[in-house]
């Protein structure tokens, strides 16, 4: 009878699949300059239950559009309409009223206004300015029965990580940890990643679907160097025996922009785009910096839509930044785009494109 229990254990362990397709589906990216003022809900984060499906746009490109809702919360579910075009001019009310433009609540998480005037990174661009400016992600591996428990079922935890030239993130591992050996295991695992310094449903994030496995000796002074340059400091592994692996196979990548975008990004788009420079260099101590700055100006400019409290910048790339503003106990983002004619490539010219929108607003 024990032998017959044993076979019947072993076999509800679920079997290893294979990752899926590298191949990933076509991008759904809602696009506020070609759509125009647009509602929504969650943002893919909520909870609730959506229904989507592309509309052709005039250039080809599938758009999604939205159905307005008159529930009591505001939230507007995403719905097809082929019956209509994407509208072209702004006929709604800016519900922010502020020049800053996107507005998210951290409720919803979806777009409350929309004008023409940002131009945002492309979700192959975006996701890997984020990889870049973010230093921790949540892991999420296969436990293994090794650990005589839970065999099978999803495990997260929080790691710290760097990214090789192809946006591919390191990793460095203790052998003791419960998710190293679930890697060694099943190299399976999905990767999330979220904007510093914000934390609500709004926030832009990304799942990466992918394999890690252990790199060689020989690239292990490799990966060190690649976390020092990062984390601008002594990487983990001086705490213990330490040792990295890499996500080499990046099987797909899933989107959440916060600013009603949201897509399934090509692989080989993601891996040959290069990030924004400024993305690069705006770490987290270039960002003290623009705070020290544009914390008091920018609280004082978008003062003149409605009282605000606190405003933080927690985000730059070469067409904007994102700022998470406070007012009382609410919490929201705003996106200020830069009044430039060419892309903002240092963290210099982001100062004096700040200065540039901050004199203009004060006349």
């Amino acid at each position: 009878m024990e032998a017959l229990a044993g076979t019947a254990a072993s076999s509800s362990i679920l079997p290893v699949r294979h990752p899926p397709s590298r191949l990933a589906p076509q991008s759904l990216a809602l696009r506020p300059s070609r759509c125009g003022p647009l509602r929504a809900s969650g943002g893919g984060g909520g909870g609730g239950k959506e229904e989507s499906q592309a509309a052709p746009a005039a250039n080809g490109s599938p758009v999604l559009k939205l159905k307005s809702d008159s529930s009591q919360n505001g939230a507007i579910p995403i719905v097809a309409d082929k019956s209509q075009k994407a509208p072209a001019t702004n006929t709604t009310t800016d519900l922010s009223g502020s020049r800053a433009g996107l507005f998210r609540t951290p409720i919803s998480g979806g777009v409350q206004s929309a004008t023409f005037a940002h131009g945002l990174p492309p979700p192959a661009l975006a996701v890997r300015n984020l990889m870049e400016q973010a230093r921790f992600a949540h892991l999420c591996s296969v436990m293994s029965g090794m650990h005589h428990r839970r065999t099978g079922y999803p495990f997260g935890s929080l790691v710290d990580f760097a990214n090789d030239s192809m946006g591919h993130p390191i990793f460095s591992l203790s052998p003791l940890a419960i998710h190293t050996r679930n890697l060694l295991s099943d190299p399976r695992c999905t990767l999330v990643v979220q904007v510093p310094g914000w934390s609500g449903l709004s926030n832009a994030r990304v799942t990466i679907f992918g394999d890690v496995y252990p790199l060689p000796a020989d690239q292990q002074e490799w990966a060190h160097k690649q976390y020092v340059a990062k984390h601008q400091q002594w990487a983990s592994q001086q705490w213990g025996n330490f040792y990295y692996y890499r996500m080499h196979n990046i099987s797909d990548i899933y989107f959440i922009g916060g600013f009603g975008t949201v897509a399934w990004v090509d692989v080989n788009e993601y891996e040959t785009t290069q990030p924004d420079k400024v993305a690069v260099d705006g770490a987290e101590k270039s960002l003290k910096e623009l705070n020290a700055i544009f914390s008091k100006p920018l609280r004082e400019l978008l003062s003149l839509e409605g009282e605000v409290d606190d405003a933080a910048v927690i985000s730059v790339d070469s067409k904007g930044i994102d700022i998470r503003v406070r007012q009382g106990a609410q919490f929201n983002i705003q996106r200020l785009a830069f009044d430039v004619p060419e892309k903002v490539l240092t963290l210099e010219e982001a100062k004096r494109a700040l200065h540039k929108i901050i004199k203009t607003s004060s006349k």
